[in-house]
């Protein structure tokens, strides 16, 4: 279940910033209807660092990013909000970019230069709010029996930046624990 764009459809946004902060248990089943509350079995009140989440991975259709409906993006707002107030780093993974764009289609090495991508992507960081530079094309391996070494930069590029947006987030809440303690 993820967002959906009626109110009471798909998970709440207060249960996702939960889940991302630690404080949902296992084998809790997220409820449109109900949000997790702080009296329940499934909260922990107190999660460690190792329950908590360093980056927030938005995984966005390019074929759909115009048409994003106003109140998923409010919802994605909420949670984006939220996060960085927190200083959780957050990137966006645009797939289907080939869908998307002819010329990318054809010569996925183009991905940077295409007007179409780069319209795509202004309309994640304008809709969401995650900068330009947080915002990674990826084509998806769909029909290919074999493997390409340009989808694969791709991919292994927008991963890499993920690792290290969290690595840096962790040493940052390592610093405010050690600080706290002190």
């Amino acid at each position: 279940m993820g967002l959906e764009p009626a109110a009471m459809c798909g998970s709440q946004p207060e249960d996702i910033i939960k889940a991302i902060y630690g404080h949902v248990k296992n084998d809790y089943k997220f409820d449109p209807e109900e949000p997790l509350s702080d009296k329940s079995e499934y909260y922990k009140s107190d999660p460690l660092l190792s329950d908590q989440a360093f980056c927030l991975v938005y995984v966005v259709d390019a074929n759909t990013v115009s048409n994003t409906y106003e109140s998923l993006t409010d919802k994605l707002r909420i949670i984006r909000t939220r996060c960085s107030e927190n200083g959780i780093p957050q990137v966006i993974v645009m797939t289907k970019v080939d869908l998307a764009c002819p010329l990318v289609s054809k010569d996925l090495r183009k991905i940077y230069t295409s007007k179409k991508i780069r319209e795509k992507m202004q309309m994640c960081s304008d809709n969401i709010g995650v900068p330009m530079n947080h915002i990674f094309p990826v084509k998806n391996y769909s029909e290919e029996i074999d493997t390409d070494d340009d989808v694969d930069v791709l991919i292994l590029k927008a991963l890499d930046q993920i690792v290290n947006l969290a690595n840096d987030r962790l040493r940052d809440a390592d610093r405010l624990r050690d600080a706290a303690s002190n």
